[in-house]
């Protein structure tokens, strides 16, 4: 597949997650497409752990794009950013509108707004303050069906550029012990669940938050490959006696558009 305006990607992250759990060392050769590429490193946290009897599995990942050994992001696109980070299926802390409202109180004759006349509290109206405030929202979690021996996902991911900026990417992975092929495109936007744990006591917050593909370089889409391999964080993680609960991801990604 070729790659006509290419630059770096960052959602093939997770198709590492896509998890095929057969160890360290599994060769790259031929992953890098043509045009922009980015190093992958990363984290991926799997439930239930990985064995050799296949079964639906979710999970999540972080990581970093540009800061391995082959240094920062390469691109033929003017702009392009050459770092940033790589997550799905975590929570993010995001600053939002935070609502409170309480029952309004009628004192000497007045309601708390001082203009609406009263002779009891049941004739006032409720009072609404509203403050910005920190709160935890899901991302989408990444969901998966197999074993040590391969698997196939599907998930969306969310790279946060250096600038700020973000790119959104959905995809689909297969794989085979400790390859991973990612294929995805580049959307418009994320769609954050609110985590009711998170919100203040006595307040309420937007149900949702939405995260948009706003890096220019990445429109949406755009093609995404990559080429992954894990392994797991512990040499015990061996899928016989103690399934594949963490793994590293490593890898080699791209993103633009198909010839």
């Amino acid at each position: 597949m070729g790659v006509r305006r290419s630059s770096i990607v960052f959602a093939t992250a997770f198709s590492a997650a896509a998890l095929w759990a057969a160890g360290p060392g599994a060769s790259l050769a031929g992953a890098q497409p043509a045009g922009g590429v980015c190093q992958l490193q990363g984290v991926a946290n799997i439930s239930p752990p990985l064995t050799g009897t296949s079964q639906s599995f979710a999970y999540n990942f972080t990581g970093m794009l540009g800061t391995g050994a082959m240094g920062s992001c390469q691109s033929n696109v003017a702009g392009a950013p050459t770092m940033g980070t790589v997550s799905a299926g975590i929570q993010l802390q995001e600053t939002v509108t935070l609502t409170n409202t309480r029952p309004g109180v009628c004192t000497n004759g007045f309601c708390d707004d001082r203009i609406t006349a009263c002779t009891s509290s049941s004739q006032c109206p409720p009072v609404v303050t509203t403050i910005q405030g920190p709160v935890l929202y899901q991302e989408p979690i990444p969901q998966g069906s197999g074993s040590c021996g391969n698997s196939t996902t599907s998930g969306m991911s969310l790279a946060t550029w250096a600038d700020g900026k973000h790119t959104v990417v959905s995809y689909d992975t297969t794989g085979a012990l400790a390859a991973v092929q990612l294929q995805g495109t580049v959307v418009a936007s994320m769609t954050l669940t609110l985590v009711a744990s998170s919100v203040p006591a006595g307040c309420t917050a937007p149900a949702t938050y939405t995260i948009s593909s706003d890096e220019p370089v990445f429109a949406a889409g755009e093609g995404a490959l990559a080429a992954l391999t894990f392994s797991p964080t512990t040499q015990d993680q061996n899928c016989v006696t103690l399934g594949v609960s963490s793994a590293n991801i490593n890898g080699t990604v791209g993103i633009g558009s198909a010839q």
